[in-house]
């Protein structure tokens, strides 16, 4: 009996951010070492199959590096890395391609359907507008060509608001297409977050396998609970917030600059981190707000 009254007591602690976030639009960036065990992957999908059912209207935005790497392994085609961006030649935008739609993508879907979701599988080419990247040499200052990676430049919004309007989970590949039908890869964590930006989502969420931002990366205590805008580049200075974060807090920044009401960091690593994030009084992640 004592069992049955605390998962009772479980569901009545879910009830209010359920009550709260009914109808509200999440995008959950899904993606790193966090998809590489079966477990975790099953588990992330699990919860947004309850946030669906939950009255909450989740997007999924998704990686697929170790699994295009292994492919460019089988075809003999070298991966190489600028500035920790995906050198992207011909032959590797092609590779590219078909593991996100055809591989990573189709395993998500099928995943959720097995659960009584609802996903619908996106090709980023369909709704992202994007334009060449390039970087900057660390050493000589000089700008370097990246090959086909891209960067956003405009959301088919209207496609995805069509979806989520009919309550099904866009799963959507990180991949672009310019004017000239040209394809590119972008980079997820910057995919969803100019998704969440352009769709005003009121939560954009990262899976990655870390606990959250963290003052020192070897004491899980001191994890942020919670960052406000203003404080970040104060942190960045400090070198709490260092290396390939970044780029995805300025981003999480900028999508909470054009209307998304809250980002949080989470490690995807631990079994229901979605849920345990949205729906308990404490949550596990940090948390970034205005």
């Amino acid at each position: 009996m004592q069992e049955l009254i605390e998962k009772a007591a479980v569901l009545i602690e879910a009830l209010p951010y359920i009550q709260q976030f009914r109808d509200s639009v999440v995008v959950v960036k899904f993606g790193g070492s966090a998809m590489e065990k079966a477990e975790c992957t099953r588990s992330v999908i699990r919860d947004v199959v309850f946030m669906e059912c939950a009255g909450m209207r989740p997007a999924v935005v998704h990686g697929g590096g170790k699994a295009i790497t292994a492919r460019l392994a089988e075809e003999g085609i070298e991966t190489r890395f600028v500035n920790g961006l995906r050198y992207t030649c011909s032959e590797t935008i092609r590779v590219v391609d078909d593991v996100l739609h055809n591989q990573v993508n189709a395993d998500l879907v099928r995943m959720m359907s097995d659960l009584d979701g609802k996903p619908h599988s996106v090709s980023g080419k369909n709704v992202l507008r994007a334009e060449r990247a390039t970087t900057t040499d660390r050493e000589t200052g000089e700008e370097e060509d990246l090959g086909f990676v891209g960067r956003v430049v405009n959301v088919d919004t209207e496609q995805l608001r069509w979806i989520l309007g009919r309550r099904e989970v866009p799963v959507i590949t990180p991949l672009g297409r310019d004017m000239s039908d040209r394809v590119f890869n972008i980079n997820a964590d910057m995919a969803a977050c100019e998704i969440a930006a352009e769709i005003q989502a009121d939560k954009l969420v990262f899976l990655s396998d870390v606990p959250g931002l963290m003052r020192d990366p070897d004491d899980p205590g001191s994890l942020i609970p919670t960052v406000r805008r203003g404080e970040i580049e104060g942190l960045i200075e400090e070198g709490v917030i260092s290396g390939g974060m970044v780029p995805k807090v300025r981003s999480a920044a900028a999508a909470l600059d054009a209307g998304t009401k809250k980002v949080h960091m989470i490690d995807g690593r631990v079994q229901h981190s979605l849920l345990l994030e949205i729906f308990t009084d404490q949550g596990i992640g940090t948390q970034i707000i205005p």
